[in-house]
């Protein structure tokens, strides 16, 4: 699929649009079978391009279904040896093997059990000398080795994607990020021994450059955001509202987290699939 042609500030101008028509919805009981899925559809997009290159989210929404494609991986081991991984973002000040960091949780979670190489891992540095080249490094390494093939995204709960905060003007490549006191309350943190100053993220271009794109959403919790962003206008207020630039986004949900869609929007205003895992 030809990659995606983005105008970032007439999107956030845009008026509002209606739920997004081109999008594909899976709807799933629970969050097990939807892990389930996008574990099948990861594979799937490996077997069409054995070099896929993956962008990565973390945290608990995408991490069963990072355990469930390691779990695939033993029956079928060659097909994840050229696969290309990307992190989306990380945590700017802590130590890389903090508990806490998006390298710690990638490498537990899918890196080290699919023993990817060095040359096809790339990640941000979570404590460089000069966070804005180390933005650079990232931009250099995207441009020479990109687009991304498929992008791995959860649903922040004020609507951030990666480290891309609700702000007036989103910034379209790797950038330092001013986090938002909802992001320093993950829980991923929790664990954490250091102090986070700051994030490291790829921009909102970045990812609608994305050949694919896969919104992992579960929970009751995130039901108000995903409601938001079926029903509300374009807004860098709500970056995840950006999404709706993209034609090529799959949407897997849990029912909890589509408990608030109004009934039959999905069914009369979306490519809506519903899938039993």
């Amino acid at each position: 699929m030809a990659s995606f042609d983005f105008d970032l500030h007439t999107a956030a101008t845009a008026p509002a649009v209606g739920p997004p028509r081109d999008w594909k919805w899976y709807l799933h009981p629970d969050a097990e079978t939807m892990s389930r899925t996008v574990a099948a559809r990861l594979a799937d997009e490996l077997r069409s391009k054995r070099n896929s290159l993956i962008c990565l989210a973390t945290g608990s929404s995408p991490q069963r279904a990072y355990e469930l494609l390691v779990a695939h991986s033993r029956a079928e081991p060659d097909l994840y040896d050229q696969a290309r991984w990307l992190k989306l973002d990380e945590w700017g000040g802590l130590a890389i093997d903090d508990p806490a960091s998006c390298e710690h949780f990638l490498r537990r979670h899918l890196l080290t059990p699919l023993a990817v190489s060095p040359e096809r891992y790339f990640g941000w540095e979570s404590q460089p000398a000069d966070p804005a080249a180390e933005c650079g490094r990232v931009a250099a390494w995207l441009a020479q080795h990109g687009p991304i093939d498929v992008q791995v995204l959860g649903l922040g709960k004020n609507g951030h994607l990666g480290f891309n905060e609700p702000t007036s003007q989103l910034q379209s490549g790797p950038h330092v990020a001013n986090l938002s006191p909802s992001s320093l309350s993950h829980s991923m943190l929790l664990q954490s021994k250091g102090r986070v100053a700051y994030g490291l993220t790829l921009g909102m271009d970045d990812i609608l450059r994305a050949r694919q794109i896969l919104l992992l959403v579960s929970g009751p919790q995130k039901a108000p955001q995903l409601r938001q962003l079926v029903t509300g206008r374009i807004s860098p207020l709500f970056p995840a509202s950006l999404l709706r630039c993209h034609r090529a986004v799959s949407v897997y949900c849990d029912a909890a987290a589509a408990a608030l869609i109004p009934e039959g929007v999905l069914q009369s205003s979306c490519s809506s699939s519903r899938h039993n895992g």
